[in-house]
Protein backbone atom coordinates (compact mmCIF):
# COMPACT_ATOMS: atom_id res chain seq x y z
CA UNK A 1 0.00 0.00 0.00
CA UNK A 2 1.04 3.60 -0.61
CA UNK A 3 1.76 6.07 1.71
CA UNK A 4 -1.76 7.75 2.91
CA UNK A 5 -2.13 11.47 1.35
CA UNK A 6 -3.89 14.30 2.63
CA UNK A 7 -6.45 16.63 1.20
CA UNK A 8 -8.07 19.50 2.61
CA UNK A 9 -10.71 22.43 0.87
CA UNK A 10 -9.46 25.89 0.16
CA UNK A 11 -11.24 28.05 1.98
CA UNK A 12 -13.31 29.65 -0.65
CA UNK A 13 -16.85 29.73 0.09
CA UNK A 14 -18.87 32.18 1.52
CA UNK A 15 -20.71 29.85 3.95
CA UNK A 16 -20.59 26.40 4.89
CA UNK A 17 -24.21 24.75 5.15
CA UNK A 18 -26.19 24.80 8.14
CA UNK A 19 -29.11 22.35 7.98
CA UNK A 20 -29.84 22.32 12.04
CA UNK A 21 -33.44 24.34 13.11
CA UNK A 22 -31.81 26.98 14.93
CA UNK A 23 -29.99 27.73 11.01
CA UNK A 24 -33.70 28.05 10.03
CA UNK A 25 -34.89 29.71 12.78
CA UNK A 26 -32.86 32.64 12.01
CA UNK A 27 -34.22 35.29 10.24
CA UNK A 28 -32.21 36.35 6.51
CA UNK A 29 -30.50 39.72 7.08
CA UNK A 30 -31.97 42.34 4.96
CA UNK A 31 -29.19 42.64 2.64
CA UNK A 32 -29.53 38.90 1.56
CA UNK A 33 -25.89 38.99 1.88
CA UNK A 34 -23.07 36.55 4.04
CA UNK A 35 -22.14 38.40 6.90
CA UNK A 36 -18.55 38.77 5.17
CA UNK A 37 -19.18 39.75 1.83
CA UNK A 38 -18.35 43.16 1.74
CA UNK A 39 -14.90 42.33 2.50
CA UNK A 40 -11.42 43.31 0.32
CA UNK A 41 -8.30 43.62 0.06
CA UNK A 42 -5.91 42.78 3.48
CA UNK A 43 -8.95 41.90 5.19
CA UNK A 44 -10.12 38.97 2.65
CA UNK A 45 -6.60 38.42 2.14
CA UNK A 46 -6.05 37.27 5.13
CA UNK A 47 -9.15 35.09 5.62
CA UNK A 48 -8.66 33.22 2.80
CA UNK A 49 -5.11 32.68 3.56
CA UNK A 50 -4.49 31.90 6.92
CA UNK A 51 -6.24 28.27 6.64
CA UNK A 52 -4.11 27.50 3.72
CA UNK A 53 -0.99 27.87 5.64
CA UNK A 54 -2.35 26.48 8.91
CA UNK A 55 -2.30 23.35 5.97
CA UNK A 56 0.95 23.81 4.47
CA UNK A 57 2.49 23.97 8.28
CA UNK A 58 0.55 20.35 8.69
CA UNK A 59 2.08 18.80 6.39
CA UNK A 60 -0.98 18.24 4.09
CA UNK A 61 -0.26 17.02 0.80
CA UNK A 62 -3.40 18.61 -1.64
CA UNK A 63 -5.40 21.77 -1.76
CA UNK A 64 -8.30 21.05 -3.26
CA UNK A 65 -9.94 24.66 -4.86
CA UNK A 66 -13.72 24.50 -5.25
CA UNK A 67 -16.31 26.02 -7.50
CA UNK A 68 -19.45 26.56 -6.07
CA UNK A 69 -20.58 28.74 -9.05
CA UNK A 70 -24.14 29.95 -6.63
CA UNK A 71 -25.35 28.60 -3.32
CA UNK A 72 -27.26 29.53 -0.32
CA UNK A 73 -25.36 28.95 2.50
CA UNK A 74 -28.19 27.29 4.16
CA UNK A 75 -29.09 23.57 2.23
CA UNK A 76 -25.66 23.77 0.43
CA UNK A 77 -22.65 25.70 1.13
CA UNK A 78 -22.71 29.66 -0.28
CA UNK A 79 -21.39 30.59 -3.53
CA UNK A 80 -16.95 30.36 -3.80
CA UNK A 81 -14.13 32.45 -4.91
CA UNK A 82 -13.59 32.12 -8.46
CA UNK A 83 -11.15 28.73 -8.65
CA UNK A 84 -9.08 30.18 -11.33
CA UNK A 85 -8.08 33.64 -9.39
CA UNK A 86 -8.24 31.54 -6.25
CA UNK A 87 -6.02 29.08 -7.88
CA UNK A 88 -3.56 31.49 -8.75
CA UNK A 89 -3.79 33.29 -5.66
CA UNK A 90 -2.55 30.10 -3.75
CA UNK A 91 -0.03 29.60 -6.08
CA UNK A 92 1.72 32.65 -5.19
CA UNK A 93 1.17 32.52 -1.22
CA UNK A 94 2.61 28.65 -0.62
CA UNK A 95 5.80 26.74 -1.30
CA UNK A 96 4.70 23.01 -0.96
CA UNK A 97 1.22 21.88 -1.38
CA UNK A 98 -0.17 20.70 -4.44
CA UNK A 99 -2.57 22.43 -5.79
CA UNK A 100 -6.24 20.71 -6.95
CA UNK A 101 -8.57 22.86 -9.61
CA UNK A 102 -11.78 22.02 -9.65
CA UNK A 103 -12.91 22.41 -13.30
CA UNK A 104 -16.76 22.44 -14.31
CA UNK A 105 -17.13 21.10 -18.16
CA UNK A 106 -19.58 23.39 -19.67
CA UNK A 107 -18.44 26.32 -17.71
CA UNK A 108 -15.14 26.37 -19.42
CA UNK A 109 -13.25 25.06 -22.72
CA UNK A 110 -10.47 22.48 -22.09
CA UNK A 111 -7.99 24.09 -24.96
CA UNK A 112 -8.26 27.41 -23.15
CA UNK A 113 -8.26 25.58 -19.38
CA UNK A 114 -4.77 23.67 -21.25
CA UNK A 115 -3.17 26.65 -21.58
CA UNK A 116 -4.14 28.36 -18.09
CA UNK A 117 -3.14 25.12 -16.64
CA UNK A 118 0.30 24.41 -18.39
CA UNK A 119 1.55 27.68 -17.26
CA UNK A 120 0.13 26.68 -14.04
CA UNK A 121 2.28 24.05 -13.85
CA UNK A 122 5.37 26.25 -14.96
CA UNK A 123 4.95 28.32 -12.28
CA UNK A 124 4.73 26.01 -9.62
CA UNK A 125 7.37 23.57 -10.95
CA UNK A 126 4.32 21.36 -11.36
CA UNK A 127 2.04 21.43 -8.16
CA UNK A 128 -0.90 21.67 -10.10
CA UNK A 129 -3.62 18.80 -10.75
CA UNK A 130 -7.25 19.10 -12.15
CA UNK A 131 -10.59 17.82 -10.58
CA UNK A 132 -13.14 17.38 -13.29
CA UNK A 133 -16.56 18.33 -11.92
CA UNK A 134 -19.16 17.09 -14.20
CA UNK A 135 -21.48 19.23 -12.05
CA UNK A 136 -24.54 18.49 -10.35
CA UNK A 137 -26.69 21.89 -8.96
CA UNK A 138 -28.51 22.43 -11.95
CA UNK A 139 -29.67 25.87 -11.24
CA UNK A 140 -25.88 27.30 -11.75
CA UNK A 141 -26.07 26.17 -15.50
CA UNK A 142 -28.65 28.22 -16.61
CA UNK A 143 -27.22 30.90 -14.12
CA UNK A 144 -24.15 30.89 -15.69
CA UNK A 145 -24.75 30.22 -19.52
CA UNK A 146 -23.86 26.69 -19.53
CA UNK A 147 -25.50 23.96 -21.08
CA UNK A 148 -27.30 21.89 -19.04
CA UNK A 149 -27.34 18.48 -20.45
CA UNK A 150 -28.50 14.90 -18.96
CA UNK A 151 -26.38 13.49 -16.15
CA UNK A 152 -24.84 10.95 -18.25
CA UNK A 153 -24.25 13.11 -21.06
CA UNK A 154 -22.33 15.51 -18.47
CA UNK A 155 -20.26 12.53 -17.98
CA UNK A 156 -19.13 12.31 -21.51
CA UNK A 157 -18.76 15.52 -22.24
CA UNK A 158 -16.12 15.58 -19.24
CA UNK A 159 -14.83 12.14 -20.93
CA UNK A 160 -13.49 14.39 -24.15
CA UNK A 161 -12.61 17.31 -21.60
CA UNK A 162 -9.76 15.11 -20.05
CA UNK A 163 -9.15 13.51 -23.53
CA UNK A 164 -8.57 17.41 -24.95
CA UNK A 165 -6.43 18.40 -21.99
CA UNK A 166 -4.59 15.26 -21.68
CA UNK A 167 -3.64 15.15 -25.83
CA UNK A 168 -2.49 18.91 -25.28
CA UNK A 169 -0.57 18.24 -21.97
CA UNK A 170 1.35 15.25 -24.02
CA UNK A 171 1.37 16.40 -27.82
CA UNK A 172 3.34 19.51 -29.21
CA UNK A 173 0.49 19.35 -31.59
CA UNK A 174 -2.75 17.83 -30.65
CA UNK A 175 -6.28 17.90 -32.80
CA UNK A 176 -9.40 16.51 -31.28
CA UNK A 177 -13.04 15.73 -33.35
CA UNK A 178 -15.01 14.58 -30.61
CA UNK A 179 -19.31 15.13 -29.67
CA UNK A 180 -18.33 17.98 -27.65
CA UNK A 181 -15.19 19.21 -28.94
CA UNK A 182 -13.47 19.66 -31.62
CA UNK A 183 -9.65 20.82 -31.55
CA UNK A 184 -7.63 22.16 -34.54
CA UNK A 185 -3.59 21.75 -34.44
CA UNK A 186 -3.53 22.78 -30.95
CA UNK A 187 -0.22 23.69 -29.47
CA UNK A 188 0.64 25.33 -25.84
CA UNK A 189 3.86 27.01 -25.71
CA UNK A 190 5.67 26.86 -22.89
CA UNK A 191 4.76 23.48 -22.61
CA UNK A 192 3.51 21.76 -19.08
CA UNK A 193 6.06 19.85 -17.15
CA UNK A 194 3.60 16.86 -16.51
CA UNK A 195 2.62 14.69 -16.47
CA UNK A 196 -1.22 15.91 -16.17
CA UNK A 197 -2.73 14.44 -12.38
CA UNK A 198 -6.70 13.79 -13.13
CA UNK A 199 -8.96 13.62 -10.19
CA UNK A 200 -12.66 13.50 -10.34
CA UNK A 201 -15.76 13.01 -8.35
CA UNK A 202 -19.27 10.97 -8.56
CA UNK A 203 -20.28 7.60 -7.68
CA UNK A 204 -22.91 6.99 -10.30
CA UNK A 205 -22.36 4.37 -12.84
CA UNK A 206 -21.24 7.15 -15.49
CA UNK A 207 -18.99 8.59 -13.17
CA UNK A 208 -16.95 5.39 -12.44
CA UNK A 209 -16.85 4.77 -15.94
CA UNK A 210 -15.11 7.37 -17.22
CA UNK A 211 -12.44 7.36 -14.47
CA UNK A 212 -12.09 3.36 -15.19
CA UNK A 213 -11.34 4.90 -18.30
CA UNK A 214 -9.91 8.47 -17.95
CA UNK A 215 -8.66 9.81 -14.18
CA UNK A 216 -6.02 8.61 -11.68
CA UNK A 217 -8.31 9.77 -8.65
CA UNK A 218 -11.38 9.71 -7.57
CA UNK A 219 -13.05 11.47 -4.65
CA UNK A 220 -15.67 9.91 -2.82
CA UNK A 221 -18.03 11.07 -0.86
CA UNK A 222 -18.01 9.99 2.91
CA UNK A 223 -19.42 6.92 4.25
CA UNK A 224 -19.04 3.49 6.69
CA UNK A 225 -16.34 1.11 5.26
CA UNK A 226 -19.00 -1.76 4.18
CA UNK A 227 -19.62 1.62 1.52
CA UNK A 228 -16.67 2.59 0.66
CA UNK A 229 -15.62 -0.85 -0.24
CA UNK A 230 -18.62 -1.79 -2.46
CA UNK A 231 -18.13 1.69 -4.51
CA UNK A 232 -14.00 0.70 -4.73
CA UNK A 233 -14.62 -3.25 -5.50
CA UNK A 234 -17.01 -1.57 -8.36
CA UNK A 235 -14.72 0.36 -9.80
CA UNK A 236 -11.76 -1.98 -9.91
CA UNK A 237 -13.72 -4.57 -11.66
CA UNK A 238 -14.08 -1.70 -14.53
CA UNK A 239 -10.32 -1.05 -14.43
CA UNK A 240 -9.48 -4.71 -14.36
CA UNK A 241 -10.64 -4.36 -18.15
CA UNK A 242 -9.38 -1.25 -19.18
CA UNK A 243 -5.77 -1.69 -18.11
CA UNK A 244 -5.87 1.35 -15.68
CA UNK A 245 -4.80 2.12 -11.76
CA UNK A 246 -7.11 4.13 -10.07
CA UNK A 247 -6.75 6.04 -6.56
CA UNK A 248 -9.48 6.79 -4.34
CA UNK A 249 -9.22 9.51 -1.71
CA UNK A 250 -12.27 9.69 1.10
CA UNK A 251 -13.88 12.32 2.32
CA UNK A 252 -14.09 12.84 6.10
CA UNK A 253 -14.88 15.11 8.63
CA UNK A 254 -12.80 14.51 12.08
CA UNK A 255 -14.89 14.89 15.01
CA UNK A 256 -11.87 13.94 17.92
CA UNK A 257 -12.15 13.90 21.83
CA UNK A 258 -10.06 12.31 24.99
CA UNK A 259 -12.64 9.94 24.79
CA UNK A 260 -15.03 7.99 22.53
CA UNK A 261 -17.80 8.52 25.19
CA UNK A 262 -17.40 12.55 24.47
CA UNK A 263 -17.34 12.58 20.88
CA UNK A 264 -20.38 10.44 20.70
CA UNK A 265 -22.28 12.57 22.84
CA UNK A 266 -21.41 15.49 20.75
CA UNK A 267 -22.17 14.14 17.45
CA UNK A 268 -25.62 12.44 18.93
CA UNK A 269 -26.39 16.64 19.71
CA UNK A 270 -25.63 17.22 16.33
CA UNK A 271 -27.40 14.99 14.78
CA UNK A 272 -30.65 15.50 17.43
CA UNK A 273 -30.25 19.56 16.53
CA UNK A 274 -30.87 18.53 12.20
CA UNK A 275 -34.10 20.22 10.90
CA UNK A 276 -36.05 17.68 8.28
CA UNK A 277 -37.15 20.68 6.28
CA UNK A 278 -33.81 21.71 5.36
CA UNK A 279 -33.39 17.96 4.68
CA UNK A 280 -36.05 18.19 2.52
CA UNK A 281 -35.03 21.18 0.63
CA UNK A 282 -31.62 20.25 0.24
CA UNK A 283 -32.96 16.86 -1.20
CA UNK A 284 -34.65 18.96 -4.18
CA UNK A 285 -30.81 20.81 -4.83
CA UNK A 286 -28.97 18.09 -5.13
CA UNK A 287 -31.86 16.04 -7.32
CA UNK A 288 -28.77 16.33 -10.32
CA UNK A 289 -26.55 13.89 -8.56
CA UNK A 290 -26.50 10.37 -8.70
CA UNK A 291 -25.26 8.01 -6.37
CA UNK A 292 -24.46 10.76 -3.27
CA UNK A 293 -26.71 11.85 -0.46
CA UNK A 294 -29.10 9.26 -1.31
CA UNK A 295 -29.06 7.03 2.05
CA UNK A 296 -31.22 9.37 4.60
CA UNK A 297 -31.60 6.15 6.84
CA UNK A 298 -27.90 7.18 7.70
CA UNK A 299 -28.51 10.74 9.75
CA UNK A 300 -24.27 10.93 9.95
CA UNK A 301 -24.49 11.65 6.52
CA UNK A 302 -26.95 14.45 6.67
CA UNK A 303 -24.90 16.39 8.62
CA UNK A 304 -23.19 18.10 6.01
CA UNK A 305 -22.47 18.89 2.36
CA UNK A 306 -20.27 15.67 1.70
CA UNK A 307 -21.09 13.39 4.07
CA UNK A 308 -17.64 13.59 5.71
CA UNK A 309 -19.13 13.02 9.24
CA UNK A 310 -20.43 9.68 7.83
CA UNK A 311 -16.70 7.91 7.63
CA UNK A 312 -17.10 8.17 11.11
CA UNK A 313 -13.93 9.48 12.33
CA UNK A 314 -15.10 10.46 15.36
CA UNK A 315 -13.92 9.25 18.91
CA UNK A 316 -10.63 9.44 20.82
CA UNK A 317 -7.15 9.65 18.85
CA UNK A 318 -6.62 5.57 18.46
CA UNK A 319 -10.33 5.20 17.39
CA UNK A 320 -9.81 7.43 14.87
CA UNK A 321 -6.69 5.88 13.72
CA UNK A 322 -7.99 2.63 13.62
CA UNK A 323 -10.63 3.37 11.59
CA UNK A 324 -8.74 5.09 9.05
CA UNK A 325 -6.31 2.10 8.91
CA UNK A 326 -9.46 -0.12 8.16
CA UNK A 327 -10.29 2.28 5.17
CA UNK A 328 -6.50 2.55 4.18
CA UNK A 329 -7.05 -1.52 4.08
CA UNK A 330 -9.86 -1.14 1.81
CA UNK A 331 -8.10 0.79 -1.35
CA UNK A 332 -8.43 4.54 0.27
CA UNK A 333 -4.78 6.34 -0.42
CA UNK A 334 -5.64 9.58 0.89
CA UNK A 335 -8.30 11.13 3.41
CA UNK A 336 -9.97 14.50 2.32
CA UNK A 337 -10.36 16.13 5.37
CA UNK A 338 -11.86 19.36 7.25
CA UNK A 339 -9.05 20.96 9.57
CA UNK A 340 -11.17 22.65 12.26
CA UNK A 341 -10.31 19.65 14.72
CA UNK A 342 -7.54 20.49 16.73
CA UNK A 343 -7.29 17.60 18.65
CA UNK A 344 -7.11 15.02 15.58
CA UNK A 345 -4.67 17.75 14.00
CA UNK A 346 -2.02 17.43 16.53
CA UNK A 347 -2.41 13.84 17.34
CA UNK A 348 -3.89 11.82 14.49
CA UNK A 349 -2.27 13.50 11.63
CA UNK A 350 1.19 13.28 12.91
CA UNK A 351 0.23 9.26 13.42
CA UNK A 352 -1.27 8.88 9.99
CA UNK A 353 2.21 9.99 8.15
CA UNK A 354 3.31 6.67 10.16
CA UNK A 355 1.51 4.62 9.28
CA UNK A 356 3.35 1.67 7.32
CA UNK A 357 2.45 1.64 3.38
Amino acid sequence: MATIKTCTWAPTALAAPNLTRQAAEKKPKRTGKPAHAGRSGPALVQRLLAPVQQAEALGIDYLLVAQRWWGTGKEIEGSSYDCLAMTDFYAAHTAHIHLITAIHPGFFLPAPIAKWSATLDRLTHGRWSINVTSGWHEAEFGMYGAELIEHDERYARTSEFIQVLRGAWTHEEFSFAGRFYQINGLRLEPRPLGPLEVFQGGQSEAAMHMAAHHSDWMFLNGGPPEKIAGIIEAVRKRTAKTGRRLRFALYSIPLCRRTDAEAVAEITAMIDAVDETLLERRGKRVSGAQGMWADRQNKLAMLDSNEGYASGLIGSPDTILRRMQKFQQLGVECFHLTLHDELFNTEVLPALKQLPA
